[in-house]
Protein backbone atom coordinates (compact mmCIF):
# COMPACT_ATOMS: atom_id res chain seq x y z
CA UNK A 1 0.00 0.00 0.00
CA UNK A 2 1.23 3.48 -0.89
CA UNK A 3 0.18 6.73 0.76
CA UNK A 4 -0.86 8.95 -2.17
CA UNK A 5 -1.78 12.63 -2.06
CA UNK A 6 -4.00 14.08 -4.80
CA UNK A 7 -4.28 17.87 -5.08
CA UNK A 8 -7.63 18.91 -6.54
CA UNK A 9 -11.18 17.64 -5.99
CA UNK A 10 -12.60 18.57 -9.39
CA UNK A 11 -13.08 15.75 -11.90
CA UNK A 12 -9.68 14.11 -12.40
CA UNK A 13 -8.77 13.96 -8.71
CA UNK A 14 -11.84 12.06 -7.38
CA UNK A 15 -11.84 9.72 -10.40
CA UNK A 16 -8.20 8.80 -9.80
CA UNK A 17 -8.80 8.50 -6.06
CA UNK A 18 -11.44 5.83 -6.60
CA UNK A 19 -9.23 3.83 -8.94
CA UNK A 20 -6.20 3.98 -6.63
CA UNK A 21 -8.29 3.11 -3.58
CA UNK A 22 -9.54 0.03 -5.43
CA UNK A 23 -5.89 -1.01 -5.85
CA UNK A 24 -5.41 -0.88 -2.09
CA UNK A 25 -3.62 2.46 -1.80
CA UNK A 26 -4.41 5.01 0.90
CA UNK A 27 -5.50 8.18 -0.89
CA UNK A 28 -5.96 11.69 0.48
CA UNK A 29 -7.47 14.40 -1.72
CA UNK A 30 -6.74 17.98 -0.69
CA UNK A 31 -8.82 20.83 -2.12
CA UNK A 32 -8.26 24.56 -1.71
CA UNK A 33 -12.01 25.35 -1.82
CA UNK A 34 -13.82 25.11 1.55
CA UNK A 35 -16.54 22.84 0.15
CA UNK A 36 -17.15 20.58 -2.81
CA UNK A 37 -18.00 22.93 -5.66
CA UNK A 38 -21.64 22.61 -6.65
CA UNK A 39 -21.70 25.41 -9.22
CA UNK A 40 -20.22 25.38 -12.69
CA UNK A 41 -21.18 24.94 -16.29
CA UNK A 42 -22.34 21.98 -18.35
CA UNK A 43 -19.63 19.65 -19.58
CA UNK A 44 -19.50 16.91 -22.18
CA UNK A 45 -18.33 13.34 -21.70
CA UNK A 46 -17.68 11.65 -25.02
CA UNK A 47 -16.10 8.63 -26.60
CA UNK A 48 -13.42 6.90 -24.54
CA UNK A 49 -14.40 8.91 -21.44
CA UNK A 50 -17.85 7.31 -21.31
CA UNK A 51 -16.10 3.94 -21.08
CA UNK A 52 -14.25 5.24 -18.03
CA UNK A 53 -17.51 6.30 -16.36
CA UNK A 54 -18.84 2.78 -16.90
CA UNK A 55 -15.70 1.28 -15.35
CA UNK A 56 -15.95 3.64 -12.39
CA UNK A 57 -19.47 2.34 -11.86
CA UNK A 58 -21.05 5.80 -12.02
CA UNK A 59 -22.31 5.97 -15.59
CA UNK A 60 -25.97 5.40 -14.67
CA UNK A 61 -25.82 8.17 -12.06
CA UNK A 62 -24.23 10.52 -14.58
CA UNK A 63 -26.85 9.59 -17.19
CA UNK A 64 -29.60 10.37 -14.68
CA UNK A 65 -28.04 13.83 -14.20
CA UNK A 66 -27.83 14.54 -17.94
CA UNK A 67 -29.00 18.05 -18.78
CA UNK A 68 -31.46 16.74 -21.32
CA UNK A 69 -30.93 19.77 -23.55
CA UNK A 70 -33.48 19.74 -26.34
CA UNK A 71 -32.76 22.76 -28.46
CA UNK A 72 -30.26 25.46 -29.35
CA UNK A 73 -31.83 28.73 -30.41
CA UNK A 74 -30.01 31.59 -32.16
CA UNK A 75 -31.46 35.09 -31.74
CA UNK A 76 -31.06 38.56 -33.23
CA UNK A 77 -30.13 41.74 -31.38
CA UNK A 78 -33.83 42.24 -30.65
CA UNK A 79 -34.14 38.70 -29.29
CA UNK A 80 -36.04 37.30 -32.26
CA UNK A 81 -35.19 33.63 -32.96
CA UNK A 82 -33.85 33.00 -36.44
CA UNK A 83 -32.73 29.37 -36.06
CA UNK A 84 -33.93 26.59 -33.74
CA UNK A 85 -32.00 23.35 -33.99
CA UNK A 86 -32.04 20.06 -32.05
CA UNK A 87 -29.28 20.03 -29.43
CA UNK A 88 -28.27 16.43 -30.13
CA UNK A 89 -27.74 17.28 -33.80
CA UNK A 90 -25.62 20.39 -33.20
CA UNK A 91 -23.61 19.04 -30.25
CA UNK A 92 -22.99 15.71 -31.92
CA UNK A 93 -23.98 13.45 -29.04
CA UNK A 94 -24.34 9.79 -29.87
CA UNK A 95 -24.48 6.48 -28.04
CA UNK A 96 -23.36 6.85 -24.43
CA UNK A 97 -22.23 10.49 -24.77
CA UNK A 98 -23.40 12.74 -21.94
CA UNK A 99 -23.84 16.40 -21.13
CA UNK A 100 -23.97 17.01 -17.38
CA UNK A 101 -23.46 19.93 -15.02
CA UNK A 102 -19.89 19.97 -13.78
CA UNK A 103 -21.02 20.25 -10.17
CA UNK A 104 -23.25 17.19 -10.52
CA UNK A 105 -20.48 15.08 -12.04
CA UNK A 106 -18.01 16.25 -9.40
CA UNK A 107 -20.40 15.23 -6.62
CA UNK A 108 -21.00 11.81 -8.17
CA UNK A 109 -17.26 11.15 -8.45
CA UNK A 110 -16.59 12.48 -4.95
CA UNK A 111 -19.24 10.23 -3.39
CA UNK A 112 -17.85 7.15 -5.16
CA UNK A 113 -14.16 7.85 -4.45
CA UNK A 114 -13.80 6.08 -1.10
CA UNK A 115 -10.87 8.35 -0.21
CA UNK A 116 -10.22 10.94 2.49
CA UNK A 117 -11.05 14.49 1.38
CA UNK A 118 -9.57 17.55 3.09
CA UNK A 119 -11.20 20.83 2.07
CA UNK A 120 -9.99 24.35 2.73
CA UNK A 121 -6.30 23.45 2.45
CA UNK A 122 -3.63 23.16 -0.22
CA UNK A 123 -0.03 22.22 -0.84
CA UNK A 124 2.38 25.00 0.15
CA UNK A 125 5.69 23.19 -0.34
CA UNK A 126 6.91 19.92 -1.83
CA UNK A 127 10.26 18.26 -1.16
CA UNK A 128 10.69 15.20 -3.34
CA UNK A 129 13.18 12.63 -2.04
CA UNK A 130 14.23 9.09 -2.89
CA UNK A 131 11.85 7.55 -0.36
CA UNK A 132 8.86 9.90 -0.49
CA UNK A 133 7.55 13.43 -0.86
CA UNK A 134 7.52 15.66 2.21
CA UNK A 135 4.57 18.04 1.99
CA UNK A 136 3.84 21.20 3.94
CA UNK A 137 0.26 22.38 3.64
CA UNK A 138 -1.03 25.94 3.74
CA UNK A 139 -2.65 25.13 7.07
CA UNK A 140 0.78 24.39 8.54
CA UNK A 141 0.33 20.64 8.89
CA UNK A 142 2.87 18.31 7.27
CA UNK A 143 2.94 14.81 5.86
CA UNK A 144 4.99 12.34 3.87
CA UNK A 145 3.54 10.58 0.84
CA UNK A 146 4.81 7.95 -1.54
CA UNK A 147 3.37 9.81 -4.54
CA UNK A 148 1.78 13.20 -5.17
CA UNK A 149 -0.66 13.89 -8.02
CA UNK A 150 -1.32 17.45 -9.16
CA UNK A 151 -4.90 17.54 -10.47
CA UNK A 152 -5.34 21.18 -9.53
CA UNK A 153 -6.35 22.66 -12.86
CA UNK A 154 -5.18 25.14 -15.46
CA UNK A 155 -3.40 27.36 -12.92
CA UNK A 156 -1.88 24.39 -11.09
CA UNK A 157 0.29 25.31 -8.11
CA UNK A 158 1.69 21.78 -8.15
CA UNK A 159 2.88 22.27 -11.72
CA UNK A 160 4.67 25.48 -10.80
CA UNK A 161 6.43 23.80 -7.88
CA UNK A 162 7.80 20.88 -9.89
CA UNK A 163 8.19 22.36 -13.39
CA UNK A 164 8.40 26.11 -12.81
CA UNK A 165 6.44 28.53 -14.97
CA UNK A 166 5.10 26.66 -18.00
CA UNK A 167 4.05 29.06 -20.80
CA UNK A 168 0.32 29.14 -21.47
CA UNK A 169 -1.06 29.44 -25.00
CA UNK A 170 -3.57 32.29 -25.05
CA UNK A 171 -6.27 31.62 -27.67
CA UNK A 172 -7.54 35.18 -27.97
CA UNK A 173 -10.46 35.44 -25.58
CA UNK A 174 -11.94 35.28 -22.09
CA UNK A 175 -14.98 33.44 -20.76
CA UNK A 176 -17.28 34.13 -17.82
CA UNK A 177 -20.13 31.98 -16.51
CA UNK A 178 -22.57 32.73 -13.69
CA UNK A 179 -26.09 32.04 -12.48
CA UNK A 180 -29.00 34.41 -13.05
CA UNK A 181 -32.80 34.37 -12.81
CA UNK A 182 -34.36 32.47 -15.69
CA UNK A 183 -36.15 35.52 -17.07
CA UNK A 184 -36.30 33.86 -20.49
CA UNK A 185 -38.33 30.95 -19.12
CA UNK A 186 -36.18 28.50 -21.05
CA UNK A 187 -36.53 24.77 -20.43
CA UNK A 188 -33.69 22.47 -21.50
CA UNK A 189 -32.76 25.04 -24.10
CA UNK A 190 -29.68 27.12 -24.88
CA UNK A 191 -30.06 30.57 -26.46
CA UNK A 192 -27.13 32.21 -28.25
CA UNK A 193 -26.45 35.74 -29.46
CA UNK A 194 -23.33 36.96 -31.29
CA UNK A 195 -21.82 40.35 -31.99
CA UNK A 196 -18.34 41.08 -33.39
CA UNK A 197 -15.91 39.87 -30.75
CA UNK A 198 -18.67 38.99 -28.25
CA UNK A 199 -20.80 35.91 -27.60
CA UNK A 200 -23.59 35.70 -25.03
CA UNK A 201 -25.47 32.52 -24.23
CA UNK A 202 -28.01 31.38 -21.67
CA UNK A 203 -29.25 27.91 -20.79
CA UNK A 204 -31.44 26.27 -18.19
CA UNK A 205 -32.76 22.81 -17.45
CA UNK A 206 -35.89 23.96 -15.61
CA UNK A 207 -38.03 27.06 -16.26
CA UNK A 208 -38.55 27.37 -12.49
CA UNK A 209 -34.82 27.19 -11.71
CA UNK A 210 -31.90 29.52 -12.40
CA UNK A 211 -30.26 30.00 -15.77
CA UNK A 212 -26.54 29.85 -16.47
CA UNK A 213 -25.21 32.81 -18.43
CA UNK A 214 -22.01 32.70 -20.46
CA UNK A 215 -20.27 35.77 -21.85
CA UNK A 216 -17.17 35.40 -24.02
CA UNK A 217 -15.17 38.27 -25.49
CA UNK A 218 -12.17 38.54 -27.76
CA UNK A 219 -8.90 39.90 -26.43
CA UNK A 220 -5.35 39.39 -27.64
CA UNK A 221 -4.01 40.46 -24.26
CA UNK A 222 -2.99 37.44 -22.16
CA UNK A 223 -2.91 37.40 -18.41
CA UNK A 224 -5.79 39.72 -17.54
CA UNK A 225 -6.39 39.65 -13.79
CA UNK A 226 -9.03 37.03 -13.02
CA UNK A 227 -9.81 38.80 -9.75
CA UNK A 228 -11.05 41.77 -11.79
CA UNK A 229 -13.28 39.63 -13.99
CA UNK A 230 -16.62 41.32 -13.34
CA UNK A 231 -15.26 44.74 -14.29
CA UNK A 232 -13.58 43.35 -17.40
CA UNK A 233 -16.77 41.63 -18.56
CA UNK A 234 -18.88 44.71 -17.87
CA UNK A 235 -16.53 46.86 -19.95
CA UNK A 236 -16.28 44.34 -22.78
CA UNK A 237 -20.08 43.98 -23.09
CA UNK A 238 -21.12 47.59 -22.51
CA UNK A 239 -23.82 48.54 -25.02
CA UNK A 240 -24.43 44.97 -26.14
CA UNK A 241 -27.70 43.86 -27.69
CA UNK A 242 -30.32 41.28 -26.71
CA UNK A 243 -30.45 40.86 -22.89
CA UNK A 244 -26.84 41.88 -22.31
CA UNK A 245 -27.62 44.72 -19.90
CA UNK A 246 -29.94 42.53 -17.84
CA UNK A 247 -27.31 39.78 -17.65
CA UNK A 248 -24.63 42.22 -16.55
CA UNK A 249 -26.85 43.32 -13.68
CA UNK A 250 -27.25 39.69 -12.60
CA UNK A 251 -23.51 39.16 -12.92
CA UNK A 252 -22.77 41.91 -10.40
CA UNK A 253 -24.78 40.06 -7.75
CA UNK A 254 -23.70 36.54 -8.70
CA UNK A 255 -21.82 34.60 -6.01
CA UNK A 256 -20.78 31.80 -8.39
CA UNK A 257 -19.04 33.99 -10.96
CA UNK A 258 -16.34 32.23 -12.98
CA UNK A 259 -13.85 34.07 -15.19
CA UNK A 260 -10.78 32.85 -17.03
CA UNK A 261 -8.91 33.06 -20.29
CA UNK A 262 -9.43 30.75 -23.23
CA UNK A 263 -6.06 29.14 -22.72
CA UNK A 264 -4.23 25.94 -23.46
CA UNK A 265 -1.46 24.47 -21.36
CA UNK A 266 0.72 21.68 -22.67
CA UNK A 267 3.41 20.98 -20.11
CA UNK A 268 6.71 19.77 -21.63
CA UNK A 269 6.61 16.81 -19.24
CA UNK A 270 4.00 15.59 -16.82
CA UNK A 271 6.08 14.23 -13.98
CA UNK A 272 9.15 14.87 -11.89
CA UNK A 273 10.37 12.23 -9.46
CA UNK A 274 7.42 11.09 -7.38
CA UNK A 275 5.10 13.93 -8.50
CA UNK A 276 2.84 13.61 -11.56
CA UNK A 277 0.34 15.96 -13.22
CA UNK A 278 -3.17 15.00 -14.31
CA UNK A 279 -5.98 16.68 -16.25
CA UNK A 280 -5.82 20.41 -16.96
CA UNK A 281 -2.70 20.74 -14.83
CA UNK A 282 -0.83 18.74 -17.48
CA UNK A 283 -2.81 19.42 -20.65
CA UNK A 284 -5.68 21.89 -20.70
CA UNK A 285 -7.33 21.95 -24.17
CA UNK A 286 -9.33 25.13 -23.31
CA UNK A 287 -13.14 25.33 -22.93
CA UNK A 288 -13.42 25.69 -26.70
CA UNK A 289 -12.70 21.97 -27.14
CA UNK A 290 -15.49 20.69 -24.90
CA UNK A 291 -13.09 17.85 -24.11
CA UNK A 292 -11.41 18.88 -20.87
CA UNK A 293 -13.62 16.66 -18.72
CA UNK A 294 -13.11 13.69 -21.01
CA UNK A 295 -9.33 14.16 -20.95
CA UNK A 296 -9.42 14.29 -17.15
CA UNK A 297 -11.40 11.04 -16.87
CA UNK A 298 -9.33 9.15 -19.42
CA UNK A 299 -6.09 10.43 -17.89
CA UNK A 300 -7.16 9.18 -14.46
CA UNK A 301 -7.88 5.74 -15.88
CA UNK A 302 -4.59 5.49 -17.79
CA UNK A 303 -2.50 6.73 -14.85
CA UNK A 304 -4.11 4.28 -12.44
CA UNK A 305 -3.77 1.48 -14.98
CA UNK A 306 -0.05 2.09 -15.38
CA UNK A 307 0.51 2.37 -11.62
CA UNK A 308 -1.10 -1.07 -11.26
CA UNK A 309 1.52 -2.52 -13.62
CA UNK A 310 4.81 -0.91 -12.65
CA UNK A 311 6.72 1.30 -10.24
CA UNK A 312 6.07 5.01 -10.36
CA UNK A 313 8.96 5.99 -12.67
CA UNK A 314 7.99 3.55 -15.40
CA UNK A 315 4.27 4.10 -14.83
CA UNK A 316 4.55 7.88 -15.17
CA UNK A 317 6.53 7.57 -18.41
CA UNK A 318 4.12 5.07 -19.96
CA UNK A 319 1.08 7.08 -18.83
CA UNK A 320 2.43 10.12 -20.66
CA UNK A 321 3.37 8.13 -23.76
CA UNK A 322 -0.13 6.64 -23.98
CA UNK A 323 -1.90 9.93 -23.44
CA UNK A 324 0.16 12.28 -25.62
CA UNK A 325 -1.40 11.39 -29.03
CA UNK A 326 -4.92 11.61 -27.57
CA UNK A 327 -4.15 14.95 -25.95
CA UNK A 328 -2.63 16.31 -29.18
CA UNK A 329 -5.81 15.53 -31.13
CA UNK A 330 -7.93 17.34 -28.57
CA UNK A 331 -5.58 20.32 -28.38
CA UNK A 332 -5.86 20.70 -32.14
CA UNK A 333 -9.65 20.55 -31.98
CA UNK A 334 -9.70 23.13 -29.17
CA UNK A 335 -7.75 25.62 -31.26
CA UNK A 336 -10.12 25.07 -34.17
CA UNK A 337 -13.29 25.54 -32.12
CA UNK A 338 -12.18 28.74 -30.41
CA UNK A 339 -13.12 30.58 -33.62
CA UNK A 340 -16.75 29.65 -32.97
CA UNK A 341 -16.63 30.73 -29.34
CA UNK A 342 -15.02 34.09 -30.09
CA UNK A 343 -17.03 35.56 -32.99
CA UNK A 344 -15.20 37.47 -35.72
CA UNK A 345 -16.45 40.45 -37.71
CA UNK A 346 -19.93 41.19 -38.99
CA UNK A 347 -19.45 39.31 -42.28
CA UNK A 348 -18.22 36.20 -40.47
CA UNK A 349 -21.20 36.28 -38.12
CA UNK A 350 -23.63 36.94 -40.97
CA UNK A 351 -22.25 34.00 -42.93
CA UNK A 352 -22.52 31.68 -39.93
CA UNK A 353 -26.03 32.90 -39.08
CA UNK A 354 -27.14 32.29 -42.66
CA UNK A 355 -25.85 28.74 -42.40
CA UNK A 356 -27.73 28.16 -39.15
CA UNK A 357 -30.92 29.74 -40.53
CA UNK A 358 -30.96 27.55 -43.64
CA UNK A 359 -29.60 24.33 -42.17
CA UNK A 360 -33.03 22.94 -41.27
CA UNK A 361 -34.00 23.13 -44.95
CA UNK A 362 -30.92 21.27 -46.16
CA UNK A 363 -31.92 17.85 -47.55
CA UNK A 364 -28.80 16.26 -46.02
CA UNK A 365 -28.39 18.29 -42.86
CA UNK A 366 -27.37 15.25 -40.81
CA UNK A 367 -24.50 14.55 -43.21
CA UNK A 368 -23.46 18.21 -43.15
CA UNK A 369 -23.29 18.26 -39.36
CA UNK A 370 -21.54 14.89 -39.29
CA UNK A 371 -18.78 16.26 -41.53
CA UNK A 372 -18.33 19.29 -39.28
CA UNK A 373 -18.19 17.11 -36.16
CA UNK A 374 -15.89 14.43 -37.60
CA UNK A 375 -12.74 15.99 -36.03
CA UNK A 376 -14.48 15.98 -32.62
CA UNK A 377 -15.43 12.32 -32.92
CA UNK A 378 -11.88 11.48 -33.96
CA UNK A 379 -10.45 13.39 -31.00
CA UNK A 380 -12.89 11.85 -28.51
CA UNK A 381 -11.95 8.33 -29.58
CA UNK A 382 -8.23 8.80 -30.21
CA UNK A 383 -7.28 6.38 -27.42
CA UNK A 384 -8.23 2.90 -26.30
CA UNK A 385 -8.88 2.39 -22.58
Amino acid sequence: MTEILVSGAGIAGPALAQLLTRQGHSVTVVERAPLLRSAGYKVDVRGAATTVLHRLGVYDQARAADTGMRQITYVTKAGKPFAELPADLIMGRRGDDLEVMRGDLGRILHDAAGAEFVFGDSIAELHDGPDGVDVTFASGRTGRFGLVVGADGLHSATRRQVLGDVPLRHLGGYISIFSAPNSLGIDREEVMYSEPGRLTFAYAMDPAGPARIGMIFASDEPGLDRRDGKRLVAEAFAGGGWRTGEFLESMRAADDFYFDSLTQVDAPRWSSGRVVLLGDAAHCPAPSSGQGTSLALVGAWVLADELSRAGHAEAFATYEARMRPYVAKNMEFGRKMVKDMVPGGRLTIAFRNYGMRTLKFHPRKEQVIEKVLAPLREAANAITV
